[in-house]
């Protein structure tokens, strides 16, 4: 969105117009709607930047649920935004911790100080980019103690501010930066101030790049592990250094430890099989699940778990093992024909596999399901044909 796109949608016939279109649906919609808002007379211009908020709108429910309806986005703003019940454990931290004024530096359409203000602390939200900042100031307009800065986020005096959350832009013109030096703000500077700071990174950062002494949360949401938070002073929870948090239609629940926790050794294969989610692996605490179900490592170098048990895990997805086959297409062809299974859930771990195209080798057919797990038992390439275990 550019600016003239901007201005003609914050107009009071603009808000207007956006708020009385339908939800947005399909690609089909917005033609039909593009020739009946032209023949209404509406400018190409607002045409443009209504039906795109529409899109956007729709697409951010899954972040912020009712709340998108009245809000305003960017493409990278979406993107990049933080979950709003992700947002407000943030902001529970810094409640936790005392700290009532906070500088959201980077802060995007601003989804972070939205949370943060809505459990009443101060908020100072700071976006370098124009469109991106007046479009934050719209989000966060119902809220007196939130004010939005339109300045480079290393440039603000944080004199008056008692915590810091930072969330440092990692694309530029639609390419992405993989070196810190070139965030904004960069990570250098995000690890180098004097507050209690919180910072949001991308859960495959190099671990090397965690400083000594803050606490490292990796998060998943629905099984995607969407973030990594980084948090300093007492923003970090006494004696944890290391945490998975894992949200779903379970609730909340959450593995920590002080650090890396040790592996459980490999063994043979049990009954049932562990996937981990994908939060728990990131933060190299398998080996403390592990623990808990009562289980070992399939394979000392691959993220699967096995026991005789199931058990029930918020941390991990438990399949029972129907049969152990060798990696062999032609043999996993046969017996999938012969089972009746038309669809199929290809997992892999530890082999150098495409689970789409090998499903397409496979040509199941037929009215039963099953999940096919590939990975390796000791040097031997194997398939587990396997069925998720419904508590």
């Amino acid at each position: 969105m550019d600016v003239s796109e901007l201005r003609e949608l914050l107009s009071t016939d603009g808000l207007r117009l956006l708020d009385s279109l339908e939800p947005y649906e399909s690609a089909a919609d917005v033609v039909r709607t593009v020739a009946e808002l032209r023949k209404a007379g509406h400018s190409p211009t607002l045409v443009a930047a209504v039906l795109t908020q529409s899109k956007l709108r729709a697409k951010a429910v899954g972040k912020f649920g009712p709340f998108a309806e009245r809000m305003l986005f960017t493409e990278a703003g979406l993107e990049q935004a933080t979950r709003l019940r992700v947002a407000a454990m943030h902001a529970g931290r810094f409640r936790a911790a005392g700290l009532t004024r906070i500088a959201d530096l980077g802060s995007g359409i601003g989804a972070d100080a939205l949370a943060l203000a809505g459990i009443d602390l101060e908020v100072t939200a700071v976006e370098r980019d124009e469109v991106t900042a007046a479009i934050a100031v719209y989000n966060l307009a119902p809220w007196p103690n939130a004010t939005v800065i339109n300045d480079d986020a290393t440039s603000v005096d944080l004199s008056g501010f008692d915590g810091v959350y930072l969330d440092p832009a990692r694309r530029s013109n639609d390419r992405r930066l993989s070196n810190p030096a070139d965030w904004s703000p960069s990570l250098d500077f995000a690890f180098g101030l004097d507050l209690p700071t919180g910072v949001k990174l991308g859960p495959g950062i190099d671990r090397d790049l965690i400083p000594a002494g803050w606490e490292a949360q990796w998060v998943s949401v629905d099984h995607e592990v969407v973030e990594l938070g980084v948090w300093s002073g007492p923003l970090a929870r006494p004696g944890i250094g290391r945490a998975a948090l894992v949200l779903g239609a379970h609730g909340t629940a959450e593995l920590t430890a002080g650090s890396d926790s040790a592996d459980e050794p490999a063994g043979e294969l049990g009954q049932f099989v562990y996937e981990p989610d994908g939060a728990v692996i990131r933060a190299r605490l398998i080996g403390d699940l592990a623990r808990q179900l009562d289980a070992r490592m399939l394979h000392h170098q691959i993220a699967y778990l096995t026991a005789e048990k199931a058990v029930q895990s918020p941390f991990a997805t438990c399949f029972r093992i129907v049969e152990t086959f060798s990696l062999d297409e032609r043999t996993l062809k046969r017996e999938l024909k012969a089972r009746g299974i038309g669809t199929l859930e290809i997992k892999k771990r530890g082999v150098d596999i495409d689970p789409a195209s090998f499903r397409k080798r496979l040509s199941p057919s037929g009215p039963n399901s099953a999940t096919l797990i590939l990975t390796r038992l000791g040097e031997r390439r194997v398939a587990l044909l396997a069925e998720r275990v419904v508590f």
